[in-house]
């Protein structure tokens, strides 16, 4: 099984680098969308795409991610809502189970039915622990899952469903307030999960500022993903980019 992205992750936290991804949901963007925040990323050097959500209605995800890959060489990492959001036009693909849920389906039911056709896909596959944290607001994740959120004040049921996530094999631990949420993750609870898992640790929803984005990654965070700021200042990708970059590395 290929693992090229995922070794670039493990090379980058292992360094302290930290990066930052711009969340692309095709649903709401067309082709001119999508040239301006090519070009935007490639001049503030956007480590990674994440391309997906928790929807994706249109049909218009490879056309989406072609587009991408013609016009710049920054990777391409599908976030999939739902199996059916597999692209082999992708450089990788976050296989997620939910693990802060007790939905069976989002855990392993689906990825049994899907199987077989992301094998086939030929992508890196990414085994991702996916973590919804209560962000303040009803997300569309928390509504398509039907599975409740970690309180956002409960850093010990986060840091312990982070662990057992890695040592159940997890590869990335991805914690996320949701697309909109009207509170971002704590750096509180970032460091406490941060500081008892090795893996890479993955942050988002709700940072609409590069403070916040700074701040995470010296909590603990190893990748910052922003995608709702963004849709709505897209010149926000050159400041967080920014924040995230000059965040010191360890020595």
């Amino acid at each position: 099984m290929k693992q090229e992205l995922y070794n670039q992750f493990i090379e980058r936290k292992n360094q302290g680098k930290k990066s930052f991804t711009v969340l692309i949901d095709p649903d709401k963007v067309d082709a001119a969308a999508i040239e301006q925040l090519v070009n935007l990323s490639t001049e503030a050097k956007v480590d990674y795409f994440f391309v997906g959500g928790s929807l994706v209605i249109s049909n218009h995800l490879d056309e989406c991610i072609k587009q991408i890959k013609a016009a710049c060489d920054i990777p391409v990492i599908l976030f999939p809502g739902s199996p059916s959001q597999v692209s082999r036009y992708a450089d990788a693909l976050l296989y997620l189970s939910l693990i802060s849920g007790r939905n069976p389906e989002l855990l392993i039911g689906q990825h049994v039915v899907s199987a077989p056709f992301v094998k086939k896909s030929g992508l890196e596959i990414m085994p991702t622990g996916y973590m919804v944290v209560d962000g303040g607001a009803p997300t569309t994740v928390s509504y398509i899952s039907n599975a409740s959120p970690i309180p956002s004040d409960k850093n010990e049921i986060a840091m312990c469903t982070a662990m057992a996530g890695e040592m159940l094999g997890m590869k990335l631990i991805y914690m996320d307030a949701g697309s909109g949420a009207k509170r971002p993750i704590t750096e509180t609870m970032i460091e406490k999960v941060a500081s008892h898992i090795e893996c890479p640790l993955i942050v988002g929803g709700g940072i609409i500022e590069p403070e916040k984005a700074y701040r995470n990654c010296k909590a603990g965070a190893d990748v910052i993903v922003v995608g709702n700021a963004i849709e709505k200042d897209i010149s926000l990708i050159k400041e967080m980019a920014a924040a995230v970059h000059s965040v010191p590395v360890n020595v």
